[in-house]
């Protein structure tokens, strides 16, 4: 592979493609230090004369990841080197960044990862149909068939890839459905995160790089939205400089490509992966040298800013009027024509599934409330209370429980609308609101444990029930007026993100060539802080702001969408409120008691435990428990799954049967070779201990029954129970000081019975030498006329009552057996170290 990519970009293409990143970064500079400034300018003048939005009501969790980590678990990874799919175990902290180690035993000692995967600008797909449709659009003229042999060949019917218009594409695979849902809601997670890497705590830095991004490919052509303005700001840039380079190098490269359909499309993105790596590497090194110069020089634009504030606000006001007398009557004409008829269905369209989503959000925080309030009811204890709102906390992070809420907006569809306003895809509006949802959700739950908290202080925990339902009503009342608040919002932003590149688009060539003629009514001191091409956005932007105020206003007048009327104004509804801002983050599992040691262990190898936001990926069967890196057979080693492949014989289960009594008691399990093995390590068992009155024991009988019903599992996740299996045990404790380590009590158990049987084989010999000298008839008699008895003595068959026992029988003859259990009809080897042995 690397005779592939190092054959088609030799030194003379890598030098072609430093110098392209070269002359965009430097094209991308200019336009940068050009909006720095009037970044700058904007923030301070903010600052000075205040304003601002309404005030929210909930209350904001500063960093409320903060000594958490995501989730991990074990799934199937697919080798582009080898062709080979490896159990590999993940790990993602809090920083949504997917790690990939060899073992879970490397992750805990603090190796370095075997990959790790930055998920900006990448798709989380759950079928090989979506991915050759994407992989079809890779390469002109080169398309394959579902039909034909694809490049990769899942073990399971349940694959999860991640694909990048760029970067290298990662295949996983998992074996049942549920874990599938599972983990694409784990990765969508991981997208979403990745794709918001613009700082909203930088209000210079963002603002002039949005800015300048935009009017970069505006210079270009390219108006509208932006599907791959995700990551951080050297993402962004890589993604700008490739959506050139990229085609030229495909149309270049791409004839002279040899081999078969998939082998052309498996090397071009590995070409394609390595010149993303390349362009990636320089934009990041030199967007971080044009940070550095543009903040060394804030400081003295700065000063001079606050001193002739007034002077540039009153210079831009007289250039602003005039671009406006110039610009608003032809403004206003494509407004009435082509713009005004379509405000109301864009509006509908963004306004549905949003609303939706929101008010799922609601109903998701709600259900988690009643739980907590029948926990109280029932007496679940503070240990249960602490358990119930340490996942609450994170329930906002939770993809899982929050994926019903992300689906609701997914439904978000602008068809017939994307080609009139150059909406390139509706992904970018999905996105901010699926983030805006997910901040709603942590806001409500750190202002309801921020109350809860203040009342148990005040009024202590006698009616735990009454102060949850309190605060509960006062929360979701917030949470009502915070959600219109951001949602109108949301819809105006998103209607202007519509709107205003194509009023642009239809004004720019009229307009574009007249606007130097303006800059000479600039101060040249105030010249870095006035541009006549912002102000010229300005007054496009005025002329619709009116029109979409008023669409957004009439909307909320409509009930179905639950939006509050910008007359209502909750202005110091509960005053003393933010004031809980300021306080720490409350530790449930300390107040009520409960067990803080929930989690991974740090990466570093420090002892301290951090607490995990998803547990269910362990919890609900990995598909390896143990944490070897395992093979999963080659390609052309893979069975196809039909019905005579899965029909196992009766010969074919005794032999396994056999081979499992052959092992060693005291040998792991060993790794699964086929996709049945493997099937079967994913049914997780849980194991319940119940005492059985005296009265009672004659009516329980060892059986195994189908059932359907549900349990819920320590992290508070409700999972299904096909089966149940009853055994009937009776066991006579001892006392816990007293026990043995399970290999011990072995050892000596199996030294014992040797001892006793080396003695009973003496005793036998010596009572047969003397009966053959005294009664050497008598015995000749006896043996004719009736079989031997076996004696009583004899432990290598029999039990120490003198009776033959089946369960017993060739127990200690030969090797020792290992230990097994038998579950839904089925043998299976336990480890002896999570094997008791009760000794009476």
């Amino acid at each position: 592979m690397g005779d592939v990519v190092s054959s088609h970009l030799d030194e003379s293409r890598r030098g072609m493609i430093t110098a392209r990143t070269r002359d965009v970064m430097k094209e991308f500079s200019d336009v940068y230090e050009q909006q720095y400034a009037v970044a700058l300018f904007n923030s301070v003048r903010f600052e000075i004369e205040g304003g601002g939005g309404t005030q929210s009501q909930l209350l904001h969790r500063k960093d409320p990841l903060a000594g958490r980590s995501i989730f991990s678990g074990s799934l199937f990874q697919y080798l582009e080197e080898n062709r080979k799919w490896r159990n590999r175990f993940v790990s993602v902290p809090n920083s949504y960044t997917i790690s990939l180690y060899e073992s879970k035993a490397a992750h805990d000692r603090g190796l370095h990862p075997k990959m790790t995967i930055n998920c900006a600008g990448y798709k989380a797909l759950t079928s090989l149909e979506e991915y050759m449709e994407l992989m079809n659009t890779s390469l002109p003229g080169i398309k394959a068939k579902m039909s034909s042999n694809p490049f990769i060949k899942c073990p399971s019917q349940f694959p999860l890839i991640l694909w990048h218009p760029y970067a290298r594409h990662h295949y996983f695979c998992v074996m049942t459905e549920k874990e599938q849902k599972k983990w694409h809601a784990v990765l969508q997670d991981c997208v979403r995160h990745s794709n918001n890497g613009l700082s909203e705590d930088s209000p210079v830095q963002t603002p002039a790089f949005t800015d300048a991004v935009r009017l970069h490919r505006q210079a270009k052509g390219h108006y509208g939205t932006w599907d791959m303005m995700c990551g951080e700001p050297p993402q962004i840039l890589a993604n700008l400089v490739m959506e050139t380079l990229h085609p030229e190098l495909r149309n270049v490269i791409g004839p002279r490509l040899r081999g078969k359909m998939q082998q052309k499309q498996r090397n071009w993105m590995l070409i394609s992966d390595a010149v993303y790596k390349q362009v990636l590497a320089q934009t990041t090194g030199q967007y971080e040298a044009l940070v550095e110069a543009c903040e060394a020089q804030r400081a003295p634009l700065d000063a001079r800013l606050r001193t002739d504030m007034d002077q540039i606000i009153t210079s831009k006001e007289h250039v602003s009027s005039k671009i406006r007398a110039l610009v608003l009557p032809k403004a206003e004409q494509l407004l009435r024509t082509s713009i005004q008829p379509y405000i109301s269905s864009i509006l509908e369209a963004l306004m549905e599934p949003t609303s939706r989503g929101f008010s799922e959000v609601r109903d998701v925080f709600f259900r988690e409330l009643v739980e907590i309030s029948k926990n109280s009811l029932n007496g679940g204890g503070k240990d249960k209370m602490g358990d119930h709102m340490e996942r609450l906390s994170m329930l906002a992070f939770h993809p899982v429980k929050m994926q019903s809420c992300y689906e609701k907006v997914e439904q978000l569809n602008l068809e017939g609308l994307q080609q009139r306003f150059d909406v390139s895809n509706p992904s970018v509006f999905v996105s901010r609101a699926q983030i805006l949802m997910r901040e709603q959700m942590d806001n409500a739950v750190y202002t309801f444990e921020q109350l809860l908290h203040q009342s148990l202080e005040v009024q202590g925990e006698d009616d735990m029930c009454k102060t949850i339902q309190r605060s509960q009503d006062r929360v979701l009342k917030k949470y009502d007026y915070d959600s219109s608040t951001v949602r109108k919002k949301f819809f105006r932003e998103a209607l202007l993100q519509i709107i205003i590149p194509y009023m642009l688009q239809q004004l720019s060539p009229s307009y574009s060539p007249e606007l130097p003629r303006f800059k000479e009514l600039i101060f040249e001191d105030f010249s870095r802080f006035l541009l006549v091409e912002n102000m010229f956005e300005e007054v496009v932007l005025q002329s619709v702001s009116k029109d979409i105020m008023m669409a957004v206003k009439e909307a909320a007048v409509q009930r179905r969408h639950n939006l509050y009327r910008d007359s209502i104004i909750l202005t110091n509804s509960d005053p003393n409120l933010h004031l809980l801002e300021e306080n720490p983050q409350v530790d449930w599992a300390t107040k009520f008691g409960g067990d803080e040691a929930d989690g991974l262990v740090d990466g570093g190898g420090s002892r301290s435990r951090r607490k995990q936001v998803v547990s269910m990926i362990q919890l609900d069967g990995v598909p390896l428990p143990y944490e070897s890196c395992l093979e999963v057979p080659g390609v052309e080693l893979i069975p196809e799954e039909d019905a005579e492949t899965f029909k196992g014989t009766e010969e074919d289960r005794e032999e396994d049967e056999e081979d499992e009594e052959e092992m060693d008691p005291l040998e792991g399990p060993k790794s699964p070779d086929s996709v049945n093995e493997i099937r079967d390590l994913i049914n997780p068992m849980v194991e319940m201990v119940l005492p059985v009155s005296e009265e009672n024991q004659s009516d329980m009988t060892n059986r195994t029954e189908p059932t359907t019903g549900t349990i819920t599992m320590e992290d508070g996740l409700k999972e299904d129970v096909t089966h149940v299996t009853t055994v009937v045990e009776e066991v006579s404790r001892k006392s816990p000081r007293d026990k043995s380590s399970p290999q011990s009590i072995l050892r000596q158990l199996m030294g014992s019975k040797k001892q006793e049987a080396d003695k009973e084989r003496q005793e036998e010999t010596a009572v047969e030498i003397v009966a053959q000298e005294d009664n050497s008839e008598r015995s000749e008699s006896d043996s004719e006329s009736s079989p031997k008895r076996p004696l009583a003595t004899d432990s290598s068959s029999h039990g120490d009552s003198g009776f033959q026992s089946p369960s017993n029988e060739g127990l200690y003859e030969g090797e020792p057996q290992p230990i097994t259990n038998r579950l839904n009809g089925e043998d299976k080897i336990i480890d002896p170290v999570e094997v008791e042995v009760l000794v009476a």
